[in-house]
């Protein structure tokens, strides 16, 4: 397959449309307007964690969405550790794990009901909202070992995951959070078929502290504002991010760049390095070793099949091989 990454030209200076190409999340600031975010398209990346587990494709523009989501929130955190994107519901796709770890790696897998999965492709129902069903989604964040995991939950009943991203903001971060998303299979001439996906979050964040006027939570069976009260800039930068037009948070012809500089040029957009996301998995030999030095004795005559341990990691589909013997006598 052909990648379509485009590499930087080195006479091109940071802000200049094509810089940043895709793959790389671009942090921004309107100042006038007191407003932070990120934006994103992803392309060769996303395609090749795609395209390793085959996946149909209503399950992989899901699994794209659930990567755009993670890079754009993982990519926040400013120590080393992972962002944890978690699904887990009822419906067809009951899981969805998009793993990002700081500064730009992230691994992804979806499990699926194969059966309902082309029962509802067959009746034409394949919504996001159908295929996830009733059950919560988890975004986690992990500074590693000797750490405390900071966890947030929101409920998925019909609901999109970024309609659900947007939720997780309002109750569990209460910064004024604006999401956009878009994934595509695109067909580009001697390239085939491909899948691209973009997103775009820009956050709410003056100095002064009492411009932050959240809508109350309802308590009981109370039911949220319909409107929010918040000052006319944030209410600009949502009007302008209502602008986006669906392909251009995946047109490689749209560079992030041009993107920001169409909603925000009148107020004046700075644009900050971007750091590169790789498809990289954190498994590895030693690590799956180190797992199975605490399994029993009992659990490693239970995982020997054909006189070896066989382990498969579901990320990045490689293949570990142990003899059961190397465990067995340390137990």
């Amino acid at each position: 397959m052909l990648e379509m990454t485009r590499v930087p030209d080195a006479t091109k200076k940071l802000g200049d449309f094509g810089y940043a190409g895709d793959d790389h999340v671009i942090p921004f600031e309107v100042g006038p307007l007191d407003a932070r975010g990120r934006v994103i398209q992803l392309g060769p990346m996303l395609d090749g964690i795609l395209a390793r587990h085959d996946y149909p494709e209503p399950v992989a523009r899901l699994l794209a969405e659930a990567c755009v989501v993670a890079v754009l929130l993982g990519s926040s955190l400013k120590f080393e550790g992972k962002f944890i994107l978690q699904t887990r519901t009822d419906g067809p796709v009951d899981m969805l794990v998009a793993d990002f770890s700081t500064p730009g790696s992230l691994r992804a897998y979806a499990r699926f009901d194969a059966d309902r999965l082309e029962v509802l492709a067959a009746a034409g129902e394949t919504s996001s909202e159908t295929l996830l069903g009733r059950g919560v989604l988890a975004l986690t964040i992990d500074q590693g070992q000797y750490t405390q995991r900071y966890q947030g939950i929101v409920e998925l009943d019909g609901a999109t995951l970024q309609e659900a991203a947007h939720a997780y903001f309002r109750q569990s971060e209460q910064i004024p959070t604006e999401i956009r998303l878009e994934v595509a299979k695109v067909i580009r001439p001697g390239e085939g078929e491909q899948w691209r996906a973009g997103g775009l979050i820009a956050q709410f964040l003056p100095e002064a502290p009492e411009r932050l006027r959240m809508v109350d939570l309802p308590g009981g069976d109370g039911a949220l504002e319909v409107e929010d009260q918040f000052d006319d800039a944030w209410r600009e930068v949502q009007a302008l991010a209502a602008t986006i037009e669906p392909g251009e948070l995946i047109d490689p012809t749209i560079e992030p760049e041009r993107l920001l500089y169409r909603l925000f040029h009148e107020h004046g957009v700075r644009v900050f390095p971007g750091t590169p996301v790789a498809d990289e998995c954190s498994c590895s030999r030693e690590r799956i070793r180190g797992i199975l030095e605490g399994f029993s004795a009992e659990e490693i005559v239970d995982s020997t099949e054909d006189g070896r341990i066989s382990v498969n990691c579901e990320f990045c589909s490689k293949s570990y091989t142990f003899e059961p013997g190397e465990f067995l006598a340390a137990n």
